[in-house]
């Protein structure tokens, strides 16, 4: 277990008003997408506003779901992006020829429902894991994050990966101390738990998600 406190990445962001309370609040990374079918699409040019304001002070990662190689290499360029996330179903070699082409840090998201799913991962030898929900609601099947929806944590154990985790899906100010205290994931990555409409920030929620990682990641008092 590492002593340092869990880092948090806002993610889902399209508003450069979000980007800047969220770092302001500590915000380690954050993240825009740049899928189509997301209601949480960053257009290119509030992403191009996003990473001038801030590119000198958090990471700045772009989101894609089975993109091609020449769209993530022509964004990631674009934008200056230090991380890029791939939410889709690329394969290990595709990861690291986007990390090779880019240069950025390659997050890989899996969709958890069962052991099977840790196992899928571990063929990843990338920067991170990012595990998250799969979507058990009808007509889910586009969906690749942002559902609210949480995975059964107690799998965690099975996990054997040193690959730092990012955990996701579903977490939000009410939820974020049990999951440190749980799993210490290197961090936590948030979306739809921090928001007041999809792609929109909800301030309150945003600065309870920060305090509630904050009281979790504090060590604790000897009692000596």
């Amino acid at each position: 277990m590492s002593d340092e406190p869990t880092r948090v990445k806002i993610c889902g962001l399209t508003r450069l008003e979000d980007a800047r309370l969220a770092t302001e609040l500590g915000a380690w990374a954050l993240g825009m997408v740049f899928f189509a079918q997301s209601p949480r699409r960053c257009s290119l040019a509030e992403a191009e506003r996003i990473v001038a304001a801030l590119r000198r002070k958090t990471e700045l990662c772009g989101v894609f779901v089975n993109a091609s190689m020449e769209e993530i290499v022509a964004v990631a360029e674009r934008l200056g992006l230090s991380m890029v996330q791939l939410h889709g179903d690329e394969g290990p070699s595709f990861c690291a020829e986007v990390a090779r082409r880019t240069g950025a840090r390659v997050i890989r998201a899996v969709q958890v429902s069962d052991v099977g799913d840790l196992r899928d991962a571990e063929r990843y030898h990338v920067d991170f894991h990012l595990l998250d929900a799969r979507s058990r609601a009808a007509g889910s099947e586009h969906l690749r994050g942002g559902t609210g929806e949480t995975f059964d944590w107690s799998l965690l154990s099975e996990r054997r990966s040193k690959v730092p985790l990012i955990l996701s899906g579903g977490l939000g100010p009410d939820n974020v101390e049990t999951a440190i205290d749980l799993m210490h994931p290197y961090a936590l990555d948030t979306a739809s738990g921090t928001e007041s409409a999809p792609g929109r920030k909800d301030e309150a929620k945003l600065r309870a998600f920060f305090e509630a990682v904050e009281r979790a990641s504090a060590p604790v008092a000897s009692s000596a």
